[in-house]
């Protein structure tokens, strides 16, 4: 059904970009909802049947299809809240509606993409979408984000191409030209580790500007705090998806090798790094969006340690990822109320939310509790087997310095949460005050419930799916 989806939803997109007509628009955006659930769907009841030589539903690809299909139903409701509070320009609209359907199908076929190159094209096309999310309100600060994203998701998609030529050397040289995941795993170890160490240097380089992580975490910064926040939902959760999937599908590659030490030093590196940035910036940001952009690059980070100590790491990087998408997406739904509010993203500007919006403040509260890993959050199970996991691994002193780290971003996050929650805001004028209505806040109460569940209680179906998702790891 990969084909079909494909073009049923570019067909969408076109009719959304030249369509000005907002019923029209909406009644689309209702199509594509139901498309991707079909195609999610089909793609499950299909799992491992390869459809074209170039796309594989596996259990990860899988896992990440229903998490972008959960998320798009919000992020297309909140979107319409958020053109209905905001100046209705029929071309922005339908070119923000375009952007995203773009956005979400690119990124639903880069994760079920069997083929190293294929996952590059919807890779690169996951930036163009992003851009024109992030440009929406066409103004010099939006510009400014939209130039310094595609100009370092450019360098970064070209480190990745360059990654797949010198991949493309290894397979060769053994009489082969297949670029396929499946055929590269069960091919590793007659790959030149010469080759495919340079492979794997620019490649994870590459997907970094994606999942958030250093060398190249910059790129997300800008775009989510710019991006509207339903966007900003999407390029928060979904889209550092991606990246991840990049890296891993190419880790499945090198850990069939001798070079699996190495990489995990990799990645090892690259995760205390990015959680230690992540800390400095937490300390000293003061825009709301952004201290929830760098939360997200401390998660990726805990991420890779679980990749990098192997054992139950593996398990839980991956369930930490889904869970991380609901968490952070809820957050960024709830940044839309708060800037309607308050008409700032400023932390200074802010306070006394619990008065100004009950149920909000609630989300809020809720939100820091899971997004800082705290009981009953799903997230604290699966951070617990990461660090557990870098015990087994007699990874000590880095379980030490993470969890002294963790300790800092969580006073940091807590500080500001509780000042945009419970102090009086200074010269805030309530006359002109929106109030919000509760049931916007349902899906992010629905969220959040959903991270306590699956991570106190998963299903087995999804148990089943993330340990059929790591069979190709080393013990």
């Amino acid at each position: 059904m990969t084909i079909p989806y494909l073009i049923g939803a570019f067909a969408i997109c076109v009719s959304l970009f030249f369509n000005r007509n907002k019923k029209m628009n909406y009644t689309l955006v209702a199509i594509f909802i139901i498309l991707q659930w079909l195609f999610t769907i089909y793609e499950y009841t299909h799992k491992n049947i390869e459809e074209y030589s170039y796309f594989l539903p596996d259990a990860i690809g899988i896992l990440l299809l229903f998490t972008i299909s959960i998320i798009a139903i919000p992020a297309f409701y909140h979107s319409y809240v958020f053109f209905s509070k905001n100046e209705d320009n029929p071309r922005n609209r339908a070119m923000y509606y375009a952007s995203m359907v773009v956005l979400l199908f690119a990124l639903s076929l880069a994760y079920l993409s069997n083929h190293i190159a294929v996952t590059w094209i919807f890779v690169e096309l996951t930036t163009l979408s992003a851009s024109a999310l992030i440009y929406h309100r066409r103004n010099v600060r939006t510009l400014e984000g939209t130039w310094k994203y595609v100009f370092v998701c450019s360098i970064s998609i070209t480190f990745v191409f360059i990654g797949i030529l010198f991949l493309s050397i290894a397979v060769q040289q053994v009489g082969q030209s297949d670029l396929t995941f499946t055929s590269l795993i069960q091919r590793a170890n007659e790959l030149d580790p010469f080759w495919l160490r340079l492979a794997f240097i620019f490649i994870f380089t590459g997907y970094t500007a994606k999942i958030g992580l250093v060398p190249m975490y910059t790129a997300g910064i800008d775009a989510k705090d710019k991006a509207p926040s339903p966007a900003g939902a999407l390029l928060s959760s979904v889209l550092m998806n991606v990246g991840f999937i990049g890296i891993f599908r190419f880790y499945e590659i090198t850990a069939q090798t001798k070079l699996i030490s190495w990489t995990n030093n990799i990645l090892m590196i690259s995760a205390v790094l990015s959680i230690f940035i992540a800390t400095v910036y937490m300390i000293k940001v003061k825009n709301i969006k952004r201290m929830f952009a760098y939360s997200s690059i401390e998660h990726m980070g805990i991420v890779m340690l679980g990749i990098a100590a192997g054992g139950i790491g593996y398990y839980a990087a991956i369930l930490h990822i889904i869970l991380h998408s609901f968490v952070k997406s809820s957050l960024f739904f709830q940044m839309g109320q708060i800037y309607r509010i308050y008409k700032s993203k400023s932390i200074y500007d802010v306070g006394n939310y619990f008065k100004y919006n009950l149920t909000g403040a609630m989300v809020v509260l809720l939100g820091f509790i899971s997004a800082t890993a705290m009981p009953p959050s799903g997230l604290f199970v699966s951070e617990f087997l990461i660090f557990r996991s870098l015990f087994e691994a007699h990874y000590f002193f880095v379980l030490i310095l993470v969890l002294f780290l963790l300790t800092i971003i969580i006073w940091a996050f807590g500080k500001n949460i509780f000042k945009l929650l419970f102090s009086p805001a200074v010269d805030f004028d309530e006359t002109n005050l929106e109030r919000i209505k509760p049931y916007e806040s349902i899906s992010q109460f629905l969220f959040l419930g959903l991270v306590v569940y699956l991570g106190l209680n998963p299903p087995q179906e999804m148990v089943d799916l993330i340990n059929e998702a790591v069979k190709n790891l080393p013990l």
